[in-house]
């Protein structure tokens, strides 16, 4: 959800380097911040903290990054093409899930004034980062989160008496690299659309973070922090990545004018 219909990644910079600059620190990096997105909360603070060396308890830099959370996420507005595309999506008659490793309460700070478009994913077909269902140290790049988004919309389809989705019928939609690997190894197709200096930090890459080979980053700092936060190697005895090329993951730059057809789904 954050940075792939919402414009909240760039919040979520913004927070976090309001405090860094009080505190004497630089600014996130990209290479950095790539390992925070899609992580649910508590994997990506120990990655932030293993980085940030901040000189206050990290109870106070949680009290001064709420606030200013509080303060911006309801100003959070759809990225280009992402109202259209869940328009579409819903009157082609495609089953939706969310799958966000937000929790409840910032869930509902950043799509409280944004409902309308929500409304294009059931109640029951929502999977939020503080999910019960989704067992300690699960998170994306783990396939969990996935699995299950795939699971109450097959529950669903039982109580109608139709036939269940397989996950190779699936499309998970990522912005982050930890999510496309969890998408592929969850056995589903994904479309990457990343922010513009993600796919910058990645150059090169592209193919490896697509087939879902890329997640910890290639350089020495990113390693060096990845190992300090304890943080890597999250459920990599469930589901196998992709394949360089296998033709089950494609990059895009934009949500706007999707290429529906392409995936046999009724568009404009």
């Amino acid at each position: 959800m954050d940075g792939l219909l919402l414009d909240t990644e760039d919040i979520y910079t913004l927070c976090n380097n309001v405090i860094l600059r009080e505190c004497n620190r630089p600014d996130l990096p990209w290479n950095i911040k790539a390992q925070l997105q899609g992580r649910p909360g508590p994997e990506a603070g120990e990655i932030f903290h293993a980085w940030a060396q901040l000189p206050i308890p990290r109870a106070e830099y949680i009290r001064k990054n709420t606030e200013l959370q509080r303060k911006h996420f309801p100003s959070a507005q759809p990225l280009p093409g992402v109202p259209d595309l869940l328009k579409t999506l819903a009157e082609s008659g495609v089953q939706l899930a969310l799958a966000t490793s937000s929790h409840t309460a910032n869930f509902k700070l950043k799509t409280s004034h944004l409902m309308d478009m929500f409304r294009a994913f059931p109640e029951p077909q929502r999977v939020l980062g503080d999910d019960t269902r989704i067992p300690p140290g699960k998170g994306k790049p783990a396939p969990d989160i996935y699995l299950l988004a795939l699971e109450t919309i097959n529950s669903g389809l039982r109580k109608q008496g139709k036939r269940e989705i397989k996950r190779e019928e699936c499309l998970v939609f990522e912005d982050s690299v930890p999510g496309v690997e969890a998408g592929r190894r969850a056995g589903m197709r994904v479309i990457w659309c990343p922010h513009p200096q993600l796919l910058k930090e990645y150059k090169g890459r592209e193919k490896e973070v697509l087939a879902g080979l890329a997640n910890g980053g290639g350089d020495v700092q990113v390693k060096e922090v990845m190992k300090e936060a304890a943080v890597g190697g999250e459920g990599k005895g469930r589901g196998w990545p992709g394949r360089r090329d296998d033709g089950w993951a494609e990059l895009l730059s934009s949500l706007a004018n999707f290429p529906y057809s392409r995936y046999g789904i009724g568009g404009a």
